[in-house]
C-alpha cells in the first residue's frame, strides 16, 4: 500500500501540480499564525506548546482519518494515503521557478533570470553574474526538492504513515515560519520549532545526501560531505549540499558576498574564516549545472521508489 500510495500520488502530481498558495496550504499558514498570537508571550516554553499544539491539531485528525478508512475499507485507506502524500509533496509546487530560470540562461536573458530567483528566493539578486544565479538555483532547488520529497517519503514510510508526513511538513513550515519573518527572528517563541525540525530532519537530510553520492559521483560526494559540510553553517543542509554538488562535480556554498547574503536564514552558508584553508571539489556552477541538478533529482528519486518497492515485495513474499 505504501508504495503504490507515493507512485500514485506522484504521477496525480504529475498530471495536476498542486499551487503553492492552495487553500489547504494558506489554511495551515493561517492556523500557524493564529498559533503564534496566541501562544507566543516570549518564553521558549510558549514556542514548544504552541509547536505540540499546532502539530497535534493536524496529526490526530490525520490518524482518525485513517482509522476510520482502514476499518471501512483497504482502498478507502490506501484513497487518504495518496491524498496525504499528494498534500505533503512538493516536487513540482516550485519547478516551474527553476525551469524558468533554466530557459533564461539557456537563451542569455540574465535580468529574466535575476527577477525569477528573486520571486523564488524572497531576497535581492540585482548584480548576480550568470554563475551566482546558476549556484543559488542549484541550491535552492536541492534544498526544496529534499524539504518537499524526499524527507516526507521517510516520515510517510515511519509507523504514522500519514501522519508522519503531515509531521514532517508542518515542523518544517514552523521552523521557518517562526524563525525566519523580521519580527520572529532572535524571538525565543521559534528555538524549539527550529530545533524539533532539526531532529525530526536528521535522519532524512543524510540519507538524501547518501542517495546523492548513490546515483552521482560518489568518491567526490562522499569527499565532499565529511571534509566540507561541517563548514556550513546549518551543517544538515551542509551535508545535502556539499553531497549533491559533489555528486555532480560542482562547487556549491560559495562565500562570496552577494551569494551569501541571498541564503535563506535555514540555507547552508559556508563559514568564510574556514574556506581560506581549502577549496571544495569540483568546477564553478554554470548554466549546465541546472540540467545535472534535473538529472540528479530524479535519479535520486528512482532509486527512492526502487528500495520502496524492493521492501514492499519483501513485506509482500515475507
Amino acid at each position: 500500500m505504501t508504495f503504490f500510495s507515493i507512485l500514485i500520488a506522484l504521477l496525480i502530481e504529475q498530471l495536476k501540480p498542486l499551487r503553492a498558495d492552495n487553500p489547504v496550504y494558506n489554511a495551515v499558514k493561517l492556523l500557524a499564525t493564529k498559533v503564534e498570537g496566541g501562544f507566543n508571550a516570549g518564553m521558549r516554553e510558549h514556542g514548544r506548546l504552541g509547536w505540540f499544539v499546532m502539530v497535534g491539531a493536524l496529526i490526530v485528525p490525520t490518524i482518525l482519518v485513517y482509522w476510520i478508512c482502514a476499518r471501512i475499507s483497504p482502498l478507502l485507506a490506501l484513497a487518504w494515503n495518496i491524498l496525504v502524500v499528494y498534500l505533503t509533496l512538493g516536487l513540482r509546487h516550485y519547478s516551474h521557478y527553476f525551469t524558468s530560470i533554466q530557459l533564461a540562461l539557456n537563451s542569455g536573458d540574465v535580468d529574466n533570470a535575476r527577477t525569477l530567483l528573486a520571486e523564488w528566493t524572497k531576497q535581492d539578486t540585482r548584480g548576480l553574474e550568470i554563475g551566482e544565479i546558476s549556484r543559488l538555483a542549484v541550491e535552492k532547488a536541492l534544498v526544496t526538492t529534499h524539504r518537499s520529497v524526499f524527507g516526507v517519503f521517510f516520515w510517510f514510510l515511519m509507523p504514522l504513515g500519514p501522519a508522519g508526513a503531515v509531521l514532517y511538513r508542518v515542523s518544517e513550515y514552523l521552523s521557518r515560519a517562526w524563525n525566519e519573518p523580521d519580527h520572529m527572528q532572535n524571538e525565543a517563541f521559534g528555538r524549539f520549532a527550529a530545533q524539533a525540525y532539526y531532529w525530526i530532519d536528521w535522519v532524512p537530510a543524510r540519507l538524501t545526501a547518501a542517495a546523492f553520492a548513490v546515483v552521482g559521483n560518489f568518491e567526490d560526494a562522499v569527499y565532499a560531505w565529511r571534509n566540507f559540510a561541517h563548514r556550513w553553517h546549518d551543517e544538515t543542509m551542509g551535508i545535502i549540499l556539499s553531497a549533491g554538488g559533489g555528486a555532480m562535480g560542482v562547487r556549491l556554498g560559495s562565500p562570496a558576498e552577494n551569494a551569501t547574503a541571498l541564503l535563506p536564514a535555514d540555507a547552508a552558508v559556508i563559514d568564510s574564516i574556514d574556506v581560506e584553508a581549502d577549496v571544495l571539489p569540483g568546477d564553478e556552477p554554470s548554466p549546465r549545472a541546472l540540467q545535472s541538478t534535473v538529472g540528479l533529482v530524479w535519479r535520486a528519486l528512482l532509486l527512492w521508489m526502487l528500495l520502496l518497492l524492493l521492501l514492499s515485495l519483501a513485506v509482500w513474499l515475507g
